[in-house]
């Protein structure tokens, strides 16, 4: 990993900008190349002999597993004080969605994380 050393305010990897930590743009025909966000120039000659591998891996249909595992979407997330109306326990998964129109409030789905029995409110 190289670092950037032109006078900024901290050492990075030149990916990023030394002075702001934002991800730079790829070098163009110009002799330098600016930050998006703060304008911060960079050499485009310190970029010389970097390599950048990127790879794509596609799984075939239906063998991918859900980045979730195998308990669901519902069971993740954050856990709150309510009480499960079924089995009575204290402590509930939740989750929200926009399932009506944009000027009307959210839906959130609670899963009771004893039993997993579902419930759903309108805000």
């Amino acid at each position: 990993m190289e670092l950037a050393s032109t006078g900024s305010s901290f050492q990075s990897d030149l990916d990023f900008c030394p002075e702001c930590g934002c991800v730079l743009p790829l070098p163009g025909a110009q002799d330098t190349l600016a930050c998006s966000r703060c304008g911060f120039p960079v050499n485009v000659r310190d970029l010389e002999g970097k390599v950048v591998k990127t790879s794509v891996v596609f799984h075939k249909l239906g063998t991918a597993v859900p980045a979730w595992g195998e308990e669901g979407r519902e069971f993740q997330g954050p856990v709150v004080d309510r009480r499960c109306s079924r089995c009575g326990h204290e402590g509930m998964a939740y989750h929200t969605r926009q399932m009506r129109s944009a000027d009307e409030g959210q839906t959130v789905f609670y899963t009771c994380t004893n039993c997993k029995y579902q419930e759903k409110e309108d805000s």
